[in-house]
């Protein structure tokens, strides 16, 4: 099943977001509108958004309420990727030319700043102070794992522990927050957004290991990227950690850095495949998402958690 048709109930409110957004990111400076929606039109699978609204079915839904954390979170997720895109210098995302790549360094960097500062705007309209903790503290921790990610690059020493920190950070709390601040705008009980604040989480933990297995799987059309854009930028994933146990291999990945030629990737990619290093990465995936699926076990049975199981399996087990 596709992943769309997983969650049809909700197309109308969808919409709702997908205007929401659009008006949202609206601005008087003509450079800062074309930007932003450059990066809007640029696509993606909503996943945050689809999150908060399934959530919001476990208390008393209001799409009033619920659009403007969707619109909140989904917007902090597009500010990142502008700044990683500089940061990584990125040309193409999502198989489009970056906002860095049309403009520059400048007007990427205030560009996320600009759509950073609309999402803290729209959060506003949430009362409860816990939100607003939830939602700080994972600005943090996100700013905190992209700058280790920085300090991580071409570090090929590094262990599963510093992976897990840093994909925790970079992915998978924002999920996790996503799930939890869908729940407590719709007044959600305790038990139930902290349930879904752990699912969450450990289904952000099984989206990042498959898209770093997609990385080295996936065709650069699929991706929207070239196959091994990781590893050429220095981030070392747990498809490269399980190869590196080859002594053999890990001599020819540890001479990878920004001056590596296509042509040795592609060789360095073809080493990690022979490894053994994808299935077990798949296994690392599926050890998460067997979590996720546990903690909705604890939660209230209705057609939200239906889905969220669906769409759990769906993007823990995605071919790109």
């Amino acid at each position: 099943m596709k992943l769309k048709m997983m969650y049809s109930f909700l197309n109308s409110d969808i919409n709702v977001i997908e205007k929401k957004l659009e008006e949202t990111i609206k601005s008087d400076s003509f450079l800062l509108k074309q930007a932003s929606m450059h990066t809007l039109q640029a696509g993606g699978k909503r996943i945050r958004p689809i999150f908060v609204l399934l959530a919001g079915k476990f208390g008393h839904y209001d799409i009033e309420t619920m659009k403007d954390v969707a619109v909140a979170l989904e917007l902090i997720h597009m500010a990142s990727l502008v700044h990683d895109d500089v940061i990584d210098d990125a040309d193409l995302r999502r198989g489009q030319p970056t906002v860095k790549s049309k403009w520059d360094n400048q007007i990427a960097m205030y560009t996320g700043d600009f759509v950073f500062a609309l999402s803290l705007e729209l959060m506003s309209n949430i009362k409860d102070p816990a939100a607003h903790k939830i939602l700080a503290n994972t600005i943090v921790e996100v700013t905190i794992g992209e700058i280790q990610q920085i300090k991580d690059k071409y570090r090929f020493n590094q262990n599963f522990r510093d992976y897990f920190r840093r994909i925790k950070r970079k992915t998978a709390l924002l999920i996790a927050a996503s799930c939890q601040l869908g729940a407590i705008a719709a007044g959600a009980s305790e038990s139930v957004h902290k349930n879904l604040y752990r699912f969450g989480y450990y289904v952000g933990m099984s989206f990042q290991i498959t898209d770093d297995i997609l990385d080295f799987t996936a065709s650069e059309a699929e991706l929207g990227k070239p196959a091994g854009s990781d590893l050429l930028q220095g981030n070392i994933t747990a498809p490269v950690l399980y190869a590196m146990e080859n002594e053999k291999i890990r001599e020819e990945i540890i001479k990878v850095n920004e001056n590596t030629q296509p042509d040795q990737i592609s060789e360095i990619i073809t080493l990690i495949k022979q490894s053994g290093a994808i299935e077990k990465s798949i296994a690392l995936s599926d050890l998460y998402l067997d979590k996720a699926l546990a903690v909705l076990e604890e939660l209230p049975t209705n057609k939200a958690k239906k889905t969220l199981r669906d769409i759990a399996k769906y993007i823990g087990r995605r071919k790109f």
